[in-house]
């Protein structure tokens, strides 16, 4: 018998979201359908049991993107989805980041999200349905979590600020900001931006929060109805005389480290120091109680971030012994590789990455297989983080989740300042290498982005900066920080990313590790951290104001060449004769648009300028009177055909050829043979007439139509009296 399933329906802005449960998956924990528009998501929650040895809380969630749901067949060449693209492992972080900090302290059951596209209507987006649809799943589950959250994009159209935009409304919003929470507070933040304020900002978020309360509150309604008793978890017992006799005993110590004169390698050796000392006095003989060590060590965790955390709270000394709102020490550099297009070097403290920008044609732009109404991509950020920048040897593996989301917020914050394609039209890939990491890395491959771009010659708007910001936080009391350390983001509430111009935030990313925050805290971040890009970008623009006028030398140099459409045909030749030939043979590299624009690239002016003449060649047209040099490419009885144009021929009659008559053709010019021509007329149909004899009687070109004309004429006579001719004799043969 067909299940009966239960649907929910609500509003956000003024779209209606509509939920279904009961019918789909029901050995899952949790799970739904969740529909906007024509747009459709399926997520399913599940907990398994506790693996052996974890000491961690195991939770996956993972987006499967599938071409079905937009009608479409997979471009690989199994024609079936393979590993997670770009986008779909932005959409599993994005729903991730939200759910993991309301799960409960210390359960370690496996608990497994996996959320599924079934339908896209190209025009509502399918990434804040997949975070909604993973909260509801969750919370009419067996699965213990302190939900529920909503999530909702909000674009800026128009001077106004839009709920759930679609991606038509997108591509003129100055905005795209994704934002997740409770009920009580925001949780987490995405967004890319056209340099909008601060003020601005805050209000998007104000309303992206209010307008959230409506899917929560359907959810709390929802696990009310239908949703399921929650199960026990393994929960990783807590000693809380444990705890503060290991604090109280460590802390003196610990203190004497913090103090010491700061470098990476003094503070966080110093502890792991500390630690295994501290517990190799604790286990003296207990070597073997492998349960007890593992509590000592996770004692010794809780105190050290318990210790620091107060450090900064009562003082405001932090583990390097800065101050709030100090930035670290900041050297840069540009022009570092000598063969990449730009290049550069932005070291903050103990945080340092080199960026190498690529500039290539119009056709190496990133094809794109989604379910995003985007084909391609000109401009790539990938972000590297090799196990050395952490002092660390391990095996290299593909690239992780961290490093992808890492090279999208750094893509995000570049892309409103770069030029457009038709003033530059260079396809552009940044990558942006770490090479040694003490926290907020992503920000200095933003930084170092900046540099590279300037020194490639890219004529970017404006330089982007951008600081991570953090938050210590107990009850009413707080303190924000800037420009924070590894060690900060550890063992803080907060890791909010910030990046913009001088005019305004291009990029912001935010992850709470607390249930949220206040909008006061939120605007005294935004507050911090623009004092901060300003400060940051005044010590980049010391190195390189401005971007370099002239494009490096080995910078393939593009140009582009517009020609009538409907000569495409005769540029590419058929199978692509031509185009080949042609690029073969100036050492260049040749893009064509279906409306005519060429792009023509090439490392020297020569191979350039001897592509460009030779493609305006074969677009050209034949033009009455004009004057041109062409090899005969066929004799008849009646005249030659001289090709005068690349594929345009015309007929030289033999009358024309000479200024005296001629007995046959060949008796001036033979198969292969070069003259120069007048053209004298072009027909309705195209076929063209020439005239050597024009150039030899020195005619104007009236002159020697006339002439023509005249010749055609007696021509005519005479075939019409051979014809007459001939008529006459076969009848007196009769």
């Amino acid at each position: 018998m067909k299940p009966e399933g239960k649907t929910f329906k609500t509003k956000m802005g003024d779209k209606e979201i509509i939920i279904e449960t009961g019918r789909l998956a029901q050995q899952a924990g949790g799970s739904v359908t969740l529909r906007l528009g024509d747009s459709m998501i399926f997520a399913a929650a599940t907990m398994g049991g506790v693996r052996e040895g974890i000491d961690f809380f195991p939770l996956t969630v993972e987006y499967e993107e599938r071409m079905y749901a937009g009608g479409r067949i997979p471009g690989s060449f199994f024609r079936r989805e393979g590993r997670p693209g770009t986008d779909a492992i932005l959409v599993a972080r994005l729903t991730d980041r939200p759910l993991r900090p309301l799960f409960p302290e210390g359960m370690r059951n496996e608990v497994q999200v996996i959320l599924m596209s079934l339908s896209s209507d190209s025009e509502n987006p399918l990434d804040i349905l997949a975070v909604n649809a993973a909260s509801v799943a969750l919370m009419i589950s067996d699965i213990p979590w302190n939900g529920p959250i909503g999530a909702v994009r909000i674009g800026y159209i128009d001077e106004k600020l839009v709920v759930n935009p679609t991606f038509s409304e997108m591509k003129v919003s100055a905005l795209d900001l994704r934002v997740a929470g409770t009920r009580q507070a925001i949780s987490m933040v995405e967004c890319g931006a056209n340099e909008v304020s601060e003020e601005l900002m805050l209000q998007a978020l104000d309303l992206a929060h209010k307008s959230i309360q409506p899917i929560i509150d359907l959810q709390e309604t929802m696990a009310k109805e239908i949703g399921k008793a929650k199960r026990e978890y393994d929960a990783k017992p807590q000693d809380e005389d444990l705890k503060a006799s290991v604090k109280d005993q460590i802390k003196e110590r610990l203190i004497a480290i913090l103090d010491k004169p700061y470098s990476k390698e003094n503070l966080y050796g110093g502890i792991d120091i500390l630690k295994e000392a501290f517990i190799s006095e604790m286990m003296l003989g207990e070597e073997d109680d492998t349960e007890r060590k593992s509590a000592l060590s996770h004692a010794f965790n809780d105190a050290e971030k318990k210790i620091i955390r107060d450090r900064i709270l009562k003082d405001g000394k932090r583990p390097d012994n800065r101050g709030p709102r100090d930035i670290r020490e900041i050297w840069c550099e540009v022009g570092i590789s000598p063969r990449a297009h730009g290049s550069a070097v932005f070291t903050r403290g103990e945080t340092q990455a080199i960026t190498l920008t690529t500039l290539g044609t119009p056709k190496e732009a990133q094809p794109l297989d989604n379910l995003i109404p985007i084909d391609t991509k000109r401009y790539m950020h990938h972000y590297n983080f090799p196990p050395y920048c952490v002092g660390e040897a391990r095996r290299l593996r593909g690239v992780s989740r961290r490093e992808i989301g890492h090279g999208a917020l750094a893509e995000r914050a570049l892309v409103p300042v770069l030029p457009n394609a038709k003033t530059f039209p260079y396809t552009m890939r940044l990558v942006s290498e770490i090479l040694a990491s003490n926290g907020s890395s992503s920000m200095a491959s933003v930084c170092g982005s900046s540099l590279s771009l300037m020194d490639a010659g890219v004529p970017i708007k404006a330089p982007v900066s951008g600081v991570a910001m953090g938050l210590i936080k107990e009850g009413d009391n707080y303190v924000v920080l800037t420009d924070i350390l590894g060690t900060e983001d550890h063992l803080g509430d907060m890791d909010f990313k910030v990046a913009g111009t001088k005019q305004g935030i291009t990029a912001l990313q935010m992850d709470i590790k607390i249930s949220g925050i206040t909008n006061e805290i939120l605007s005294e971040a935004l507050g911090h951290a623009k004092h901060a890009r300003f400060s940051i970008l005044d010590k980049m623009l010391e190195v390189i104001p401005e971007p370099n006028k002239d494009l490096k030398p080995f910078t393939p140099r593009i140009e582009v060449v517009q020609v009538p459409i409907d000569k495409i045909g005769a540029i590419i030749g058929p199978g692509g004769k031509n185009i080949r030939a042609l690029q073969e043979e100036t050492n260049t590299k040749i893009d064509i648009d279906d409306d005519g624009l060429i792009y023509i690239a090439a490392l020297d002016g020569i191979g350039y300028q001897a592509a460009k003449d030779r493609i305006l060649l074969l677009t050209e047209s034949a033009e009455i009177g004009r004057i041109y040099t062409g090899k005969c490419v066929r004799t008849t009885t009646f005249g030659a055909f001289i090709e005068i144009l690349p594929g345009q021929d015309g007929l030289v009659h033999i009358s024309q050829l000479a200024s005296d008559r001629i007995d046959k053709v060949e008796d001036v010019v033979n198969v292969g043979d070069e003259i120069s021509v007048m053209v004298t007329d072009i027909s309705p149909d195209g076929k063209i007439r020439l005239s050597r004899k024009a150039l030899l009687e020195g005619w104007t070109v009236e002159e020697a139509r006339e002439n023509d004309n005249k010749n055609r004429k007696r021509s005519n006579s005479n075939r019409r009296d051979n014809r007459n001719s001939g008529n006459r004799r076969n009848n007196s043969r009769r």
